[in-house]
Formats: C-alpha cells, structure tokens, sequence
C-alpha cells in the first residue's frame, strides 16, 4: 500500500508541480488587496508628521522589551516545533500540538500554541521555498520540491493522523501561496497560477478526511478554512466554516478577522452578509468579549475595503474595542489595539466623507488606549500595523523593520501627550499607566 501512495505522489509531483519548478515566478509586489476585485477608490497613508526621533526619547520614557513576553512565548513555540520536526520526533510531536488542541493553549495574546508548534514543524520547509521564489533566480537544481517530498513521506508513515495531515497541508498551502503571491489574477503568471492549484488541490486531498468534521480540533478547523484561499468564490459558503471554528475556540480572534476579511465582496460575500456575520459573532461570542466579537471580525475588513468602513456600526465598534480591553489587557494586545486606531486606520484616507469620518473617530480611540491602558511599547507591532497587518509581507530586516515600528509609535505617542508636554512635563509610562512628570523629575 505504502508503495502505491508514493507511486501516486510522484505522479501528482511529476506531472503538475516538477515541471513548473524551472519556471520561477516574476517577482509580485503585494498590493494588499486580494484578487478579482475593481478598486473604486484608493485608500491612502497620510504622510506622518516629523518629530524628531531624539524629541520623542527625552520627552517620553516607555519600556521597550526585546524580545517581549509575548515574542519569547512564540518564539519558544516555534523552535519546539521546529527542533521535533528536524529530528524527526513526528509521534512526539504530534502528541504534543494534539495536547495543545486539546487544552486550548494559547499565548497571552491569543496566539494558539498548536498553531505555533505546527508552523515551526513546517518552517524549514516553507519558508526554503519562499526564500527561492522571492529571489528571483535559483539555480535550476534548486531543491523546491524536496522539502515538500520530504513531509509527504512523514504523512504517509503517520496515516490518518490529523495533526501531521494538517501540517503537510499547511505546507502546501503556504508553498501554493509563496508560488502566487498576493498581486491581482492578471499579474500573476499562468505557471504561477498552476503551481498554487496544484499545491491547493494537493492540500484539499490531504483534509478531505477530516473536513468538514474537525474531530473538534481548532488546528484542523483552521486548516479547512486555509483551504477556503484556493477555492472561487461562491462555492462554499464561508459563514458556515468559520462559525465552525470560532465556536471551538472563541478565545482566538483570528478566525474572526479572517472570516471579516473573506466576507469581503472582494472574496466570497457582501457587505449585508458581513454585518450580519459580525453582529451574529458578537452575540454567539458575547460571554467572552463582550461587543468585541464585532469589532473583530470588523477589524480587517475596514482597514482593507472603503465601503465596509463607512458602512460600519461606529458606536458599537468602539464599544467593542473597550470590552476587549476590559478581558485583555495585556501590553501585546494592548499595542495591536492602539496602533491599529492610530496608524493602521488612523493615517489612511479615501476621500469617502463616511469612511474618513469612521476611521478619525476609530483614530481617536487611541488616545483613550494609550493613556488608560499602555505600560510598554511592542515596536514590531506597530512596524506591521503601519503596513496594514499584511500577512505577506517580506521583512529583509527585523531591526529596521521594528525600529520604524518605534519611530511611528513614539511621534503618535509624543503629539497624544502635546498638551503636557507644552506644559513643560515629561510622560512616564510605569506598570499602571502613563504619568506626567517635571521634565526634571
């Protein structure tokens, strides 16, 4: 049997993926808005406002940790799952992300640690391949399909384990993406094209035995929900799989952000399915984030499309903003929150009266965050806020990238507190809070 598998794989490698591995792709700049959409409005950043960095240190002090406690969490994840995988210690640890699952082990900001576990298990793999495409030109016995040869033998010696199946999946999935890339359908190259679908077709082969039954795991529901990337819009309905996982594990926002963003007209809803959508989370969410649910599944959806931001319940919003503040208060979502007010939304704008009205009273929220709420600045978290949380983005240097993160923290910071610091005083963040002191203090 195990030789009728591998036959088979070698069949599906040979004839739809080998072949495209000397094709590499043109280099795609992602645009931060998914395919098969006509813009109808650009949004814009606004140009930020100089204060000079030197400024903005003597008149503010703020813890800046690195890493964070939150960093140190994931990263321990990640290297966990990266160090079993590279030894292959596969039984191990699939026990240990089922474990995870299981318990719903999650970082202090909502991180799921299975998730975490399973990304380090699949990173070598990926991110090699990733590596080679963003380059541009490997040599033509560069070894794209190795790695992902290599995890299908795994799977076929772990059969019928869900967390291994989910791993090779993901790896698929994220090879299929790395081939695309995020531009619009007619930049893409047809190889291209036919590289994702394979990767997504392979994947879907994979998870066809678990979804959509989900052996009540949220690492498996997660992965049926990737799949959702690779399919036209309109085949699935999107609601149905993502209430499924977000049920699971309601802790977790990120399936709600997704589902908000897939709810996009741009993908596979309108703007009626995703205010239903949002107030029907909100509700099914309640006891765990208040009004919050809104907010979430709102979150991306307005930073990425025009309509979907003036079409927004403001009032309850913010009112969702404070109820996740109220459960979480911890400094990584606290800084996600504020720098998503201030800089995601707050420095964009369209020209849409009802858009720009929402995003700068969404941007004045940062004022009450910051000031109720902050004890330590996360520089990376603004770094990614100001790029609009785009999930692709290529970071060449994790220095520069977060000391732009810092930079943009400490002049929106800096012009929160202009009142006191016209004053003559300096801000003091300590682990209540900001405070205003004599600037000789």
């Amino acid at each position: 049997m195990y030789e009728t598998f591998m036959k088979a794989l070698r069949d599906i490698l040979q004839t739809k993926l080998r072949p495209l591995v000397g094709l590499l792709p043109k280099r795609v700049q992602p645009l931060h808005m998914p395919a098969r959409v006509t813009p109808q409005r650009a949004i814009l950043r606004r140009a930020p406002v100089d204060i000079s960095d030197d400024l903005a240190q003597t008149l503010l002090q703020i813890s800046c940790p690195d890493p964070t406690t939150e960093d140190k969490l994931r990263d321990g994840h990640i290297a966990m799952g990266q160090r079993l995988a590279r030894q292959e210690r596969w039984g191990e640890l699939s026990a240990l992300i089922r474990k995870s699952d299981i318990g719903r082990n999650m970082t202090p900001g909502a991180m799921p640690a299975a998730d975490l576990l399973a990304y380090g298990a699949r990173a070598d793999v990926v991110l090699a391949v990733e590596h080679a495409l963003f380059d541009g030109s490997p040599p033509s016995d560069a070894p794209l399909l190795a790695g992902i040869e290599a995890l299908e033998h795994v799977l076929a010696e772990h059969e019928g384990d869900p967390v291994i199946s989910s791993i090779v999946a993901q790896s698929h999935m994220d090879i299929g993406w790395a081939w695309r890339g995020t531009g619009w359908d007619a930049e893409i190259p047809d190889r291209n094209h036919a590289a994702f679908a394979a990767h997504f077709d392979r994947a879907g082969d994979i998870l066809s035995p678990f979804c959509p039954n989900t052996l009540q795991s949220p690492l498996l529901a997660a992965s049926c929900c990737a799949l959702l990337g690779g399919t036209d819009a309109g085949r699935r309905r999107v609601a149905d799989r993502y209430e499924a996982l977000i049920d699971l594990n309601p802790q977790n926002p990120r399936p709600m952000r997704a589902m908000g963003n897939h709810l996009l007209p741009r993908w596979y809803g309108s703007y009626k399915e995703l205010e239903l959508e949002a107030h029907r989370t909100a509700a099914r969410v309640m006891e765990t984030w208040g009004a919050g649910g809104y907010t979430w599944v709102m979150f991306d959806a307005i930073s990425f499309d025009d309509e979907a931001c003036a079409n927004l319940d403001l009032t309850f919003f913010i009112e969702g903003l404070r109820d996740i503040l109220a459960r979480h208060s911890d400094p990584y979502t606290v800084n996600l929150l504020a720098s998503y007010c201030a800089n995601a939304i707050g420095q964009v704008y369209s020209g849409d009266d009802r858009a720009d009205h929402n995003r700068k009273v969404i941007a004045g929220c940062a004022r009450w965050i910051i000031r109720d709420h902050m004890t330590e600045l996360h520089p990376m978290v603004w770094a990614h806020a100001a790029q609009g949380f785009d999930n692709s983005l290529h970071v060449r240097s994790p220095a520069n990238f977060a000391d732009s993160g810092r930079k943009d923290a400490m002049r929106i910071i800096t012009r929160l507190f202009s009142r006191e610091i016209a004053a003559g005083k300096r801000v003091v963040f300590t682990e209540s809070g900001p405070e205003a002191m004599a600037g000789g203090a």
